[in-house]
């Protein structure tokens, strides 16, 4: 499935909601790095998923219709077994289907867990003024407590790319601060600039957000990714 067909796929359902699935590929296609991940549409395709994946895995629910998927039980998170899939899978399915009854249900996706690295996030949003915006900060819990972030409008420059990350008091902890691995900046660079290009050749996308990204010393990968579309 490409780049058009998911949209056109979305358009079709009458849907702006991209699984998470759907979005890695897209960010896949666009040369953007992302956590291993595959559909299983059975317990025993999740199953076999996850044996050619090699343990543990991360099990989360493939729906359009829910966009917290932890909060609804649809995440399951270092499974490290055939036993511990089949049970995640089928716990998944049922307490999604018990809150969203008519949601449209993919499937489940199956992702390789990555070590823990630097949290960061790179997100996009269309500002009423200036057009596409896009925003780099600290990631996971800390983009919601500590709001440090910084923001440019698209496109943006390799410069623009390294001035955003620098400018964010958490700035520190990206060069290693107190012993900490330091993350890759050139990667870093090179995903903002990723981003910003795939939303100049894709104005359907209205909103993404790749939060966390795992920053290491020799590398940078998505771990979660949303993305929004226009509506028609």
């Amino acid at each position: 499935m490409g780049k058009i067909s998911i949209f056109d796929q979305a358009k079709k359902e009458g849907r702006t909601i991209l699984t998470e699935f759907e979005s890695k590929r897209i960010l896949k296609q666009a040369g953007i790095p992302v956590v291993e991940t595959k559909l299983a549409k059975t317990q025993k395709e999740a199953v076999s998923l996850s044996q050619k994946m090699g343990f543990p895995v991360a099990l989360k629910i493939a729906s359009p219709d829910v966009i917290h998927k932890s909060d609804s039980g649809g995440v399951k998170l270092s499974l490290n077994n055939m036993t511990e899939v089949r049970k995640a899978y089928d716990e998944i399915l049922k307490k999604v289907k018990k809150q969203y009854a008519r949601a449209i249900v993919h499937g489940v996706s199956v992702q390789k867990m990555a070590r823990p690295g630097t949290e960061v996030i790179v997100g996009i949003s269309k500002d009423p003024q200036f057009g596409p915006v896009i925003m780099f900060g600290l990631g996971g819990v800390f983009v919601e407590l500590l709001k440090d972030v910084s923001f440019r409008v698209i496109p943006v420059e390799r410069r623009d790319a390294q001035e955003m990350i620098e400018e964010i008091k958490g700035y520190p902890l990206l060069q290693g601060y107190r012993g900490k691995e330091p993350a890759n900046i050139p990667a870093l660079v090179e995903t903002i600039l990723k981003v910003s290009k795939l939303i100049e050749e894709n104005p359907r996308i209205r909103e993404l957000e790749l939060n966390p990204i795992f920053a290491y010393r020799d590398k940078a990968i998505a771990v979660d990714a949303r993305i929004i579309l226009e509506k028609d």
